[in-house]
């Protein structure tokens, strides 16, 4: 137990948790996004939001993007972490870099009659929601944006009828005309 005066303090730091949006360039291969989830798993890391797609078909390059969130030591140890993994890259941390594009693709299933039906017609109109799927007894509603507005859009729907909902995941790129 440290003594008043000592030089090593048990007090807790007050270490502020943010949400970073980290993506990171592998190649494309089987077991590669194991590597990288395990990486996550084996820590005791929670990863927030997943999304992973081939983007240099020809260099047969993968970008992760990968929503966490800790005190900063934390997300520095991930993003060391990451980029000592033989399949990997380049880490960029654009939580950091500052101001990215981010943006999640929502499908909203809406089941409702009457009142509210057009109630949820209004509220997708205002969100710019598209209707991809209609019957007299439902709706499927795609919407993209901010992960905020889609939780809201969300919020807003469960009186009316909300069914189902299926998103993406974030999807983000830093601003600017270099790459990451």
């Amino acid at each position: 137990m440290a003594q008043p005066g000592s030089a090593y303090s048990l007090e807790k730091r007050d270490e502020k948790i943010s949400s970073h949006t980290l993506t990171v360039l592998v190649d494309n291969e089987p077991g590669v996004l194991a590597r990288v989830i395990g990486l996550f798993s084996g820590r005791g890391y929670n990863i927030d939001s997943l999304t992973v797609s081939e983007t240099e078909h020809e260099a047969h390059l993968s970008r992760i993007t990968i929503v966490t969130s800790g005190p900063p030591m934390v997300i520095e140890q991930i993003q060391h972490q990451l980029e000592r993994l033989v399949p990997v890259h380049s880490v960029t941390d654009l939580t950091v870099k500052g101001n990215p594009i981010e943006r999640e693709l929502a499908m909203v299933k809406v089941a409702g009659l009457g009142e509210k039906r057009v109630e949820a017609l209004r509220l997708a109109e205002a969100f710019r929601a598209s209707v991809i799927d209609a019957s007299t007894e439902h709706f499927v509603f795609e919407i993209t944006g901010k992960q905020s507005k889609i939780d809201q859009f969300i919020v807003l729907m469960q009186p009316l009828g909300l069914v189902e909902v299926s998103r993406t995941g974030l999807a983000a790129i830093s601003r600017g005309p270099e790459r990451m």
